[in-house]
């Protein structure tokens, strides 16, 4: 039996139940039918907490952003230089290992919609915090973010797509990556 309103459901409850939905079944299984089922009331009472599936999905990409943004917080703290670098490369891959459906969902240009903005600069802030130690700021240090980000989006999402069918160990490629892109980096 399915209850009408659940006490204590929430806009977070909401997202984090469409997270556990598209981690366990993809991001094409998330919708409002499936998240009222998770979180045990009728679809019209999660409008309380989202507008539309669309919103729901924005709000998912938002929470993702911050996650991302404290996972990749803690691996570059007390680092700097290559050390924060390789650090960062390595949490990034990591995060979307674990969680590549979820990863999917991270909006693609975070900054120009207001409900992903201010995640996306806290995100954005990590890779530049990053990067000051290289003397890179302005715009080379924008450049340099998008190309690390290009990248790791890049190895991440080919591998969590299983398209790299070669037996090469796949930590030494990833290693060889890192290693092209310090040496890239000005010193």
């Amino acid at each position: 039996m399915k209850r009408s309103h659940r006490a204590g459901l929430s806009t977070a409850a909401v997202v984090e139940a469409a997270r556990t939905i598209i981690d366990e079944q993809g991001a094409d299984a998330l919708t409002l039918a499936a998240v009222a089922q998770r979180t045990g009331v009728a679809a019209p009472s999660l409008y309380k907490h989202v507008g539309s599936l669309a919103e729901l999905r924005t709000l998912v990409g938002a929470r993702v952003l911050e996650e991302m943004t404290e996972r990749f917080t803690r691996a570059v703290l007390g680092r700097s230089g290559d050390d924060a670098v390789e650090a960062l490369m390595h949490a990034y891959r990591d995060y979307v290992r674990e969680h590549p459906a979820r990863y999917a969902t991270a909006p693609a240009d975070a900054l120009h919609d207001p409900r992903t903005a201010a995640p996306g600069r806290r995100l954005l802030e990590v890779f530049l915090a990053v990067l000051r130690g290289y003397g890179l700021t302005d715009s080379a240090a924008i450049h340099t973010t998008r190309c690390l980000r290009a990248v790791v989006h890049g190895f991440a999402s080919i591998e969590a797509s299983g398209g790299f069918g070669l037996p090469e160990d796949l930590d030494e490629t990833y290693a060889q990556l890192i290693r092209m892109t310090v040496a890239s980096l000005p010193r």
